[in-house]
């Protein structure tokens, strides 16, 4: 299985911390700013293989590989998201969803990445002036177009970290997870 952050320059610091709790991590370091450019990228990099795909604006659980690891072989051809800041998380908690939304951490069972890059070039001519940005919106459309749920676990596994946005500063720093916990130093 493979590990991979999608990472910008600025936030080497928050790289180092995630390669200090997950050592296997690759980098996929974004080369023009552009988040899709760099999502792409990161999926050509998981290739076939089982991948949870992360950003670097995050902080990790304590024994956060030993955890989502534990989660991965419980659904082993789901994919899993490890972070959500929706109200049913405190509500239902884990549950199966079918409108995806953060990709902070993310796990794509075997082949999916590939699939995902297949499906890449059409998504992205129709939604480049729409969603310029959107990994998130690209794996919501990738999955409804395979009608797939995927998991939500709760307690989340990661939290967002609180500062500026490098895609978009006007974008809220409170994104937070409602039911992180243990923050790993």
């Amino acid at each position: 299985m493979k590990w991979i952050v999608k990472a910008v320059p600025e936030r080497a610091d928050c790289v180092e911390y995630l390669q200090r709790h997950i050592p296997k991590l690759r980098v996929c370091w974004d080369e023009k700013r552009c988040a899709i450019d760099t999502f792409k990228r990161s999926l050509e990099m998981a290739g076939d293989d089982r991948c949870v795909h992360l950003e670097d604006d995050i902080w990790l659980t304590t024994d956060f590989t030993k955890k989502a690891i534990k989660e991965i072989n419980t659904r082993p051809d789901a994919v899993i998201q490890f972070f959500s800041m929706r109200k049913k998380d405190l509500e239902i908690g884990s549950r199966w969803d079918n409108n995806f939304l953060m990709n902070q951490c993310v796990y794509f069972p075997r082949g999916h990445s590939r699939l995902m890059l297949e499906f890449f070039d059409g998504w992205w001519e129709q939604n480049q002036e729409d969603h310029p940005n959107g990994t998130d919106q690209m794996v919501c459309d990738f999955l409804k177009a395979r009608r797939e749920k995927y998991w939500i676990h709760v307690p989340n596994l990661v939290d967002h970290r609180q500062q500026k946005s490098v895609i978009d500063p006007r974008r809220s720093s409170k994104r937070m997870s409602k039911t992180f916990q243990d923050k790993a130093d």
